[in-house]
């Protein structure tokens, strides 16, 4: 059985995943270079691979039984004209570390007052103000898969007031409480911390704009680590300006790497951090492709496996 590795680390994966299949019949083919990868995938029944890549070759009639994503997103794979009678399953169980550090980190450094603190000591200032602490601030996570919950998880421990939006409302610890969709303006009101984690679909696009920023509270801070679609730039910019918020920290855009006339670089209060939320750890990603490897092998049914009909 032939497995085409389609990605920018593929000899890491090749280090990894030969000795760890060592006793399958299994020959290993591996490039990034989008002008070899058509020669390799011909008669490849399993990919993985990251979706910019193998979206690509999908276009040019190559498709395999089962393809695996390196990324938790895979929206590269959902356009029009790209087949769906084949098995795809997304990067899920390896993110939620890495997100949680992330979000908690600038959740922390907003607490501390890192860059107030930083200026003053550039204006050589003696700054000593006593912070605040993130015990009961309320934080609100909006898309409580597999990364919210883990996020959420995480943030457990420092006291905060968990809530959660995701498309139904359901009852998941350690929640307080997770709300419908419908009830993002409201439970967003309330909110010291809005975490966006929502994957994008047709549903999760454009629905941070100047009507909700308008419904927040002047001290909360807006954490985007989910899709840039999802918020409308120049509203979220004119909220910052009207002081409609404390902040946002902004992880993923609509275009990347983020032009240089993008009004998110002279955004008063808006911190930008270049797609570095959660990067995909290879030892992790290599272990959960072995795991649904067997299950693939065994007819099983596979982590993560995307539903083409709600396009995750």
């Amino acid at each position: 059985m032939r497995v085409l590795i389609a990605e920018k680390s593929h000899l890491a994966y090749v280090e990894q995943l030969r000795p760890a299949l060592s006793s399958l019949e299994l020959e290993w083919v591996a490039s990034d270079d989008p002008l070899r990868l058509p020669a390799l995938a011909a008669d490849c029944q399993i990919w993985l691979g990251q979706p910019d890549l193998v979206a690509g070759l999908l276009r040019q009639g190559f498709k395999p039984q089962w393809l695996q994503s390196t990324w938790a997103g895979i929206s590269p794979m959902l356009a029009d004209d790209l087949p769906r009678d084949y098995l795809l399953s997304r990067a899920v169980g390896i993110f939620g570390q890495v997100m949680s550090e992330y979000v908690l980190c600038h959740m922390l450094a907003h607490e501390r007052q890192l860059c107030a603190q930083h200026s003053a000591q550039i204006e050589k200032h003696w700054r000593s103000v006593m912070p605040p602490s993130l015990a009961g601030k309320r934080v609100l996570i909006v898309g409580c898969g597999d990364i919210g919950h883990s996020v959420a998880q995480f943030l457990a421990p420092f006291g905060v007031e968990l809530y959660g939006v995701a498309s139904q409302a359901r009852e998941q610890s350690p929640f307080i409480r997770v709300a419908a969709m419908a009830q993002l303006a409201s439970m967003a009101g309330q909110a010291d911390y809005l975490i966006n984690l929502l994957p994008d679909t047709p549903t999760t696009q454009d629905i941070y704009n100047a009507e909700l920023f308008a419904q927040l509270k002047p001290s909360a801070v807006f954490i985007n680590a989910g899709r840039g679609v999802a918020v409308v730039d120049a509203d979220l910019v004119r909220a910052l300006e009207l002081n409609q918020l404390a902040g946002a920290v902004i992880d993923v855009c609509r275009v990347e790497p983020l032009p240089a006339g993008h009004i998110f670089w002279t955004a008063p209060r808006l911190l930008l951090t270049g797609h570095s939320s959660a990067p995909t750890l290879n030892t992790l990603m290599a272990q959960l492709f072995v795991s649904n490897l067997r299950r693939f092998m065994a007819g099983q049914a596979l982590q993560g496996q995307v539903d083409f009909s709600r396009d995750y």
